[in-house]
């Protein structure tokens, strides 16, 4: 009996151990806590106007955007719906591909719309130029491609545009009704500190 009772007052005395263990570890990682204001980035906010064009080349050796993945109505839907492409565009100063390069649109767009020729847009701007190189912006939105004027949100970014914010507006400058290529011209307008 004598062992029994030590028997369960160890197990007992290591239960507590361990439950106390575990409720101090807890306390020392929390998942979230709540920062004061003072906390955020001081001084103003910033405006910076980014103009650039972006290159869609589907077709040829030399392709920087490849469908990944398809339904089963993509092929005979007017639309493609369904069809997913992943993306690493490159993006220039100017409308030729030769012109400087400042950076790249890595990420996927899908046909999204049965009715309308529509692609869900999910695109990080990469940037290596001098001033913004190891940036980001990142962008998430639908893009009517068939109008003359597209807007997309800025929904976050990197490196000098930390909790950045706004839009970007998009004209297709050049396509290529047989294979699909595309150069589009952006805008991008977008706040941060």
């Amino acid at each position: 009996m004598a062992n029994s009772l030590i028997s369960t007052s160890t197990a007992a005395t290591t239960f507590i151990v361990v439950l106390l263990s575990l409720l101090l570890a807890g306390k020392s990682q929390t998942f979230s806590t709540s920062l004061p204001r003072t906390a955020l980035p001081r001084g103003k906010q910033n405006l910076t106007h980014l103009h650039f064009f972006f290159h869609d080349v589907v077709g040829g050796p030399n392709a920087t955007a490849i469908r990944v993945a398809a339904a089963p109505i993509t092929n005979t839907s007017a639309t493609g719906f369904g069809a997913v492409i992943m993306m690493d565009n490159l993006l220039t100063v100017g409308p030729e591909p030769n012109s400087t390069r400042v950076g790249r649109a890595q990420g996927m767009y899908a046909s999204a719309d049965l009715n309308d020729m529509s692609f869900m847009m999910i695109q990080n701007y990469v940037f290596d130029e001098e001033r913004y190189n190891g940036s980001t912006l990142s962008i998430l939105g639908r893009n009517p491609i068939m109008s003359p004027v597209r807007e997309f949100p800025v929904v976050g970014g990197s490196g000098v545009f930390r909790f950045a914010r706004g839009y970007t507006e998009a004209r297709t400058y050049f396509l290529n009704a047989t294979n699909g290529d595309a150069i589009v011209e952006y805008n991008v307008y977008v706040l941060h500190y």
